[in-house]
């Protein structure tokens, strides 16, 4: 039976069972689009050609408010035991992209790189217990848990806590917030508010962040009138500052649903590069499969309504509860420092494994 939980700070909504699965997210829109299927729950991978683990649910259950676990109950200890790469192969990739980058006779822009530590528990975890976890330590993440079964891979399960939506749409209203430039915070709040303001200046996470808004624009702007301020704005996520905007549009076509935008959307330039082919192609060259890590969770109705999360912050379960796959990425430009870029790595898998009591070293 496959379970699936999206816990946003806005509501929440739960399924359960399968009327029809799907591997492929263009035949589970169409199946909305025609009424065949009455909602659709699931995730997209990273790679567009990878399965999609997407299903029409038997039973699903939304709410308006945010979700109040009735208890938290404690977590085995967790232990980080490998990583993929090691921190200083990590530093040697980053290096080699960069030099790669830097040539201004070749058309990458940016590339998103990736690692992921495996970490193991004393016993078997159970995703409903990590997302309340998760929930306890980021109350206004938006908080996942997706059994991955339909994309081939029973009982794993897809867990995370991420700041970003990829794409939200009621009714003709399409809203966005997309994150790209990061810098870690710091416990000290004289620090953190200058690394904020740093952040906010830097030359190369503008530009990061600019590559992303001008691909949404480009891809959003022949099916919606869109409003997008001029300056990005300051997010708080976790141990992690990012540049944000918020997007707002209103649909031309009101028979385009939530997941045909998400669909259109993924996998943006926050987690994959400009030009997006290219850049798929670069971190399939330089990385391990990324699996459901920069994919993209949510659901859409009957109604063509839906809410659509990106898979950052995340890890994945396996089968026996025992191991997580967490993954931490940024994004490299030309200007990027290789040594700062793993430590945004670090600081990003720390949201995550941190909220389970898991240590990871500082590099």
């Amino acid at each position: 039976m496959n379970g699936f939980l999206l816990a946003r700070p806005t509501g929440v909504l739960r399924a359960s069972g399968t009327r029809r699965a799907f591997d492929d997210g263009r035949a589970a829109a169409a199946a909305v689009r025609t009424g065949e299927a009455e909602m659709i729950v699931g995730a997209l991978a990273f790679h567009p050609e990878d399965p999609a683990a997407l299903w029409e649910p038997e039973r699903s259950e939304q709410s308006a408010a945010p979700w109040r676990p009735a208890a938290v109950p404690p977590l085995p200890p967790i232990h980080v035991v490998a990583e993929i790469p090691s921190p200083a192969e990590h530093v040697a990739r980053v290096t080699k992209l960069v030099e790669l980058l830097s040539d201004p006779g070749q058309p990458l822009r940016k590339v998103v790189a990736a690692r992921s530590v495996i970490a193991e528990a004393e016993r078997a975890l159970e995703p409903e217990v990590i997302s309340a976890h998760l929930l306890v330590r980021h109350p206004r993440a938006n908080i996942f848990a997706v059994d991955l079964t339909c994309a081939g891979r029973r009982g794993e399960t897809l867990v995370g806590a991420t700041p970003e939506v990829l794409v939200s749409r009621h009714g003709d209203v399409v809203t966005l917030r997309p994150l790209a430039g990061t810098t870690p915070r710091h416990p000290d709040p004289g620090i953190d508010a200058e690394n904020s303001r740093e952040l906010l200046c830097s030359t190369k996470n503008r530009d990061e962040h600019a590559f992303v808004i001008e691909w949404i624009r480009q891809r959003l702007t022949p099916i919606c009138e869109l409003t997008i301020p001029a300056e990005p704005e300051l997010a708080a996520a976790g141990g992690v500052w990012h540049l944000a905007t918020p997007i707002t549009g209103r649909l031309r076509d009101p028979d385009i649903t939530a997941l045909d935008l998400a669909l259109l959307l993924h996998p943006t330039p926050a987690v994959c590069g400009t030009p997006t082919e290219l850049a798929l192609r670069t971190i399939s060259e330089f990385e391990e499969p990324r699996g459901g890590y920069g994919g993209a969770v949510g659901w859409c109705d009957g109604r063509g309504d839906g809410e659509w999360v990106v898979a950052i912050r995340c890890a994945e379960l396996s089968a026996d509860g025992r191991a997580l796959r967490a993954f931490g990425g940024g994004g490299i430009v030309a200007a990027s420092d290789p040594r700062t870029e793993l430590e945004e790595t670090t600081a990003k898998l720390r949201t995550l494994l941190g909220g389970l009591g898991c240590e990871v070293a500082h590099r």
